[in-house]
């Protein structure tokens, strides 16, 4: 069999409302490149990206959904076996900031319990026409204790990093896993003696 050109797989999701620049971004990180022309993601797309990480190599496929509506049936199940999700708003449409609530709730239910999260606010490079304050998105983060970034696809701000932090936080909880693996069984079979002894 070939070896594997990587040591992980982690599969991401963008989502958010139509026209937060979810693609825009998606491409920045995989191709260094901004598109002007808006074209509306049909149903789902995705790019793989390879990093290295603590001399680890890991597989980025980063799937880009479609914000409306319509393709929210088609959508929801690609929150299944998402390891990390990206939560994107327009800094300058209040309406995709209202809306962060309602995304966070999809991902309660369709996600997995322990999905890593990241809020981003994109388009910070458009200041002069910002409506949701840097304040308010940290804000929301801390409430749902996850990381906020403020970002732009079209200057390349906080594109990478905010890659690297979420592909980070995931590494950190498979490594946990991979080290936890041998000694959680010793520990079930302890409990169950242990069961065995007082209740049996």
């Amino acid at each position: 069999m070939a070896k594997k050109s990587y040591d992980y797989l982690f599969k991401l999701l963008l989502i958010g409302d139509s026209g937060v620049g979810k693609t825009c971004i998606l491409f920045r990180f995989s191709d260094d490149a901004f598109n002007t022309t808006f074209i509306s993601t049909i149903g789902i797309d995705f790019k793989i990206k390879t990093i290295e990480m603590q001399g680890k190599k890991i597989k980025l496929q980063i799937w880009d959904t479609a914000g409306q509506e319509r393709f929210h049936t088609i959508t929801t199940s690609y929150y299944r076996g998402a390891m990390g999700i990206m939560l994107v708003y327009d800094i300058t449409q209040e309406k995709t900031f209202d809306n962060i609530s309602k995304w966070l709730r999809n991902i309660e239910e369709h996600a997995n319990e322990d999905v890593e999260k990241m809020i981003l606010g994109n388009k910070c490079d458009m200041d002069d026409r910002r409506i949701v304050s840097r304040e308010r998105g940290e804000q929301i983060a801390r409430e749902h204790g996850i990381r906020f970034l403020e970002t732009s696809a079209k200057t390349n701000i906080n594109i990478e990093q905010a890659f690297q932090y979420l592909a980070q936080d995931i590494l950190k909880k498979e490594l946990n896993k991979d080290s936890e693996e041998p000694s959680n069984n010793i520990h079930v079979h302890d409990q169950k003696d242990k069961k065995g002894g007082c209740c049996g």
